[in-house]
């Protein structure tokens, strides 16, 4: 027997228990896994509130770092002992161990730790999705981060100046903007005493920019439409400030034929080679020291209601664990 968080119905931190669950062994293309990091996503409160429903009861999580433990029939490339991480489903991980399917697991290299493994694959591969696939970011090109501070952002920072874009980001307040500076964001905007729409015009002499990646969501959507120049994209990858609604997309064409795009890291890596692809030049820009990976809070995992109240409270910045 392990213990995992488990909750029988949507609702705040609150609903999350610390319960004994029974795994199993791993049946044909399933290995057991032995969790020693789990990462915390803020995906993970829209499944626990109900904003994104997942069948009850339910366990959480969608990332994580271990030690297999052992491989079941038919799996090739995998055993006992492996450093291995993942990130997309199934939906788990807040869980000392677990049964998955092999062919979601990648192999950790050696100087990536197992807390930066888990704090890094879903935060690290939708950044890659983000600048490398979704829009690939060019030399020269100025792009608009929102949340430039949180776990996503800081890596998205990171990964586009080294790629040679002068990067904007949003902020809450003087702290983070000093963490994003340090991390790559050239000019970091504090969005509750200035207007980023301004600044960014400000910046771009009139201009404006060919992106924006926003994960913001409610609060920002609209406005973030109006930072773009013509023909540009509107990446919309999280709501954390709420849904938008219902968006009526004439409003595209009235402000310049922009794309809009609402992309998911399962989409993106389906497939076993952009998974490791994925994966790979994750690790790669990691291992080189072109983005560094802060673990800047921990909890132990039956603390995991703790965790999302300061998720949730904007207490938080850049990647926060789970041990176990």
């Amino acid at each position: 027997m392990a213990q995992a968080i488990r909750f029988v119905k949507p609702g705040g931190p609150e609903v999350l228990e610390w319960q004994q669950v029974e795994v199993g062994k791993p049946g044909p293309g399933q290995v057991r896994l032995r969790h020693t990091a789990v990462g915390l996503n803020y995906i993970d409160t829209y499944h626990r509130s109900g904003l994104y429903q997942l069948p009850m009861p339910s366990g959480l999580g969608s990332e994580g770092a271990g030690v297999v433990e052992e491989a079941g029939p038919g799996v090739t490339g995998l055993k006992s002992g492996d450093r291995v991480a993942y990130a997309g489903g199934p939906i788990g991980s807040y869980a000392e161990e677990r049964v998955m399917p092999a062919d979601r697991l990648v192999p950790v290299p050696a100087g990536i730790t197992d807390q930066q493994a888990a704090a890094m694959m879903l935060k690290g591969m939708t950044a890659w999705y983000l600048v490398r696939r979704t829009h690939e970011v060019k030399r020269g090109e100025t792009i608009l981060v929102h949340a430039a501070a949180g776990g996503v952002g800081l890596i998205v920072c990171q990964w586009a100046k080294h790629l040679g874009a002068s990067v904007i980001g949003t902020v809450g307040d003087e702290e983070k903007a000093a963490l994003a500076k340090r991390n790559g964001c050239d000019h970091p905007i504090l969005y509750k005493q200035e207007d980023f729409v301004a600044r960014v015009d400000q910046l771009t002499q009139g201009r404006k920019l060919p992106v924006v990646y926003d994960s913001v969501g409610k609060d920002t959507f609209y406005k973030s439409l109006d930072c773009l120049a013509p023909l540009g994209l509107m990446v919309s990858f999280g709501q954390s400030s709420g849904a938008i609604g219902l968006v009526d997309i004439g409003i595209l064409a009235g402000k310049g034929s922009l794309f809009l795009t609402r992309p998911t890291l399962n989409t993106y890596t389906a497939t076993r080679e952009d998974l490791l692809t994925a994966a790979r030049e994750l690790f790669e820009v990691v291992q080189s020291g072109a983005v560094k990976i802060a673990v800047n809070q921990t909890y132990p995992l039956r603390e995991a209601a703790r965790a999302h109240r300061d998720l949730e409270g904007r207490r938080t910045t850049g990647s926060t664990v789970l041990t176990v």
